[in-house]
């Protein structure tokens, strides 16, 4: 592997790392007892327009069955409550919980001031390389999953 190659293998698994990682230092340093994996339901669930367990599961890339796992666990921490629908009663729908809205606002903060720390000395606009390789890095792993969620399915449908 070239030494470009490897210094971006190296980057990239070490930010993730390190992203996740501290923030879920920054979130139990504040009384938050929630893992990154919920914290993203928790995101997912606040930025879903129709919060139900099918769009919120599809959202995250996860099967209903486990988003209903974690929507248990993130229920019985209290940060996450269902609410059955008045119209539909086999619609349930997830809220937060104003422990779960300060969730959102302490996650939100911690990432607006990554970015900020991030591009403070960039010029970057949108036609930047560091915008065009992010991009190119999201569609490869975005393209890899799809793979992957077909391939499953496909060996689902032979057995």
């Amino acid at each position: 592997m070239s030494v470009v190659k490897e210094a971006l293998n190296e980057l990239l698994v070490n930010v993730f790392n390190y992203i996740t990682n501290i923030e879920e230092l920054n979130l139990k340093s504040k009384g938050v007892n929630v893992s990154m994996t919920e914290v993203h339901i928790i995101e997912a669930i606040n930025n879903s327009p129709v919060p139900i367990m099918t769009n919120v599961a599809a959202k995250l890339l996860i099967t209903t069955g486990t988003l209903t796992t974690a929507i248990n666990s993130l229920v019985r921490k209290g940060y996450v409550i269902r609410e059955q629908s008045h119209e539909d009663r086999r619609k349930v729908y997830l809220k937060l919980t104003e422990k779960g809205k300060h969730v959102i606002k302490l996650h939100d903060e911690f990432h607006n001031d990554m970015i900020e720390n991030t591009i403070k000395d960039l010029e970057i606009d949108e036609d930047s390389e560091l915008i065009k390789a992010l991009q190119n890095i999201q569609k490869y792993f975005r393209n890899k999953y799809e793979e992957r969620l077909e391939k499953l399915k496909s060996n689902r449908n032979d057995n």
